[in-house]
């Protein structure tokens, strides 16, 4: 009995590879693909209780293990709230009447785009990258008509930016909130933790630099031009949202936290959103329904799959292992495993999504940084910023890309990969080292 354990590892380690390579070869299935994986492994676990799942010995604690501990619900929550009021807040128009504030108050028009990109990295933080492109299009497409201007660049810099800000905050995107969960972080630690400052200031560095980066690109159009702006709707969307970051904000302090206090808070607030948006906005049940089918519910899917079958491969001992392979390979060395983290994160994510990547890991970076005996967040927060700003490296690497591809490509410019690298291959790299240079600086 005892090859069990070790065959019964690599038959875990089997599916998730066999999972990954499915859904990198087909996106559109990756949901169907995780079940499934999700579905086999807990089936294992029924079958060999003990070995799949080890801290618990019978038939029926695979499952009730795999979705009371290994699934996340605090996290689905917040992103489920979050989505819903991120939605409600495009709706209101605020965010277009911001952006139409920035164009009339810039000096050139050069200067007022890289104010709307850098906008649309600030939108970001809260607001799902795709939805943010969405809603900025039409006013960068706006100003490129007027000016008889390519909107390639523009377009190209509404995604990239949007995708560089996904980490800056708990709420910002999936992998901040896995990420949250592994490392036991609070809202309020993004900005500062042990004395430091955190993953927020760390992006922003990256923000900087790309807005200094687009500024060498935008800056020959001196003269200044009009949009014309469409009025506010509600400011009670915005409210909801200042409510939601002051209200993890102060969740934040609360000595002991409440099992899902943080996630609840979240989904209380996209409730009222929904009810708000019913009754005072009179919309019929068929207009709300629409508004919530059409939030991202693939990705809470994916999501569920997903955990149940990395916790498995993590409760097998297998993500250790990979952690001592790679630790031996850089030497033990703080550098060379800093470097390695970030490199492969970057690559990895200009091809596949990077939430899968992120799960798997956390943990493995987090045993590389603890068997060298270094602070953890020198390698987590290079995982982050390299998975994040790795997305802009290729025209799929996120989705905020395939959007803004299939934008420009209907106002008849359309995008080749060469393209996209030379503009995106550039900022990934600028912004990447800006925001590793800190995060070394800070935290080695």
């Amino acid at each position: 009995m005892t090859i069990l354990p070790v065959f019964l590892r690599y038959v875990v380690l089997a599916i998730a590879v066999l999972m990954y390579a499915l859904v990198i070869a087909k996106q559109d299935k990756k949901v169907i693909f995780t079940t499934c994986a999700a579905v086999l492994v807990i089936i294992l676990g029924i079958a060999f209780p003990g070995y799949i799942f080890t801290t618990g010995d019978t038939r029926f604690y695979a499952l009730t293990h795999a979705f009371s501990s290994l699934v996340n619900w605090n996290v689905l929550m917040i992103y489920v709230g979050s989505m819903t009021v991120a939605a409600l807040f495009l709706y209101s128009k605020v965010p277009a009447k911001i952006a139409d504030w920035i164009v009339r108050v810039s000096p050139s028009t050069g200067i007022a785009i890289v104010l709307i990109l850098a906008m649309t990295g600030i939108i970001s933080i809260f607001v799902e990258n795709v939805a943010t492109v969405l809603v900025m299009a039409p006013i960068a497409l706006s100003l490129c008509k007027k000016l008889k201007m390519n909107p390639t660049m523009f377009m190209v810099g509404l995604a990239v930016m949007s995708n560089l800000e996904g980490t800056a905050t708990l709420v910002g995107d999936p992998p901040s909130m896995i990420f949250a969960s592994y490392a036991g972080y609070t809202f309020n630690d993004f900005f500062i933790h042990s004395g430091k400052l955190s993953i927020f200031f760390i992006v922003q560095t990256g923000l900087l630099a790309g807005c200094l980066f687009f500024y060498t690109v935008f800056r020959k159009l001196r003269d200044k031009t009009e949009v014309e702006g469409e009025p506010i709707i509600s400011v009670v969307p915005a409210i909801l949202l200042l409510a939601l970051i002051f209200g993890l904000a102060a969740i934040s302090f609360l000595p002991n936290e409440i099992p899902f206090l943080s996630g609840s808070f979240v989904m209380v607030l996209g409730i009222c959103g929904i009810l708000w948006y019913l009754l005072s906005q009179k919309k019929s049940g068929g207009e709300t329904w629409e508004l919530i089918k059409g939030l991202d519910w693939e990705t809470i899917a994916f999501l569920i799959g997903i955990f149940v079958v990395v916790g498995a491969i993590s409760e097998t001992g297998l993500l250790k292992d990979f952690a001592d392979f790679l630790s031996k390979i850089t030497g033990g060395s703080k550098l060379a495993g800093f470097v390695l983290v970030l490199l492969v994160s970057i690559l990895i994510s200009g091809f596949v999504d990077n939430v899968p990547y992120i799960i798997v890991m956390l943990p493995v970076a987090g045993n590389m940084a603890s068997s060298m005996g270094i602070n953890p967040e020198l390698y987590l927060f290079a995982l982050l910023i390299g998975s994040c700003l790795g997305g802009n490296l290729t025209p799929f690497g996120a989705s905020a890309n395939v959007v803004a591809m299939g934008i420009v490509k209907k106002e008849g410019y359309p995008m080749s990969f060469g393209k996209w690298l030379k503009l995106g291959g550039t900022f990934t790299l600028i912004t990447t080292a800006a925001a590793a240079l800190v995060l070394w600086l800070l935290w080695a």
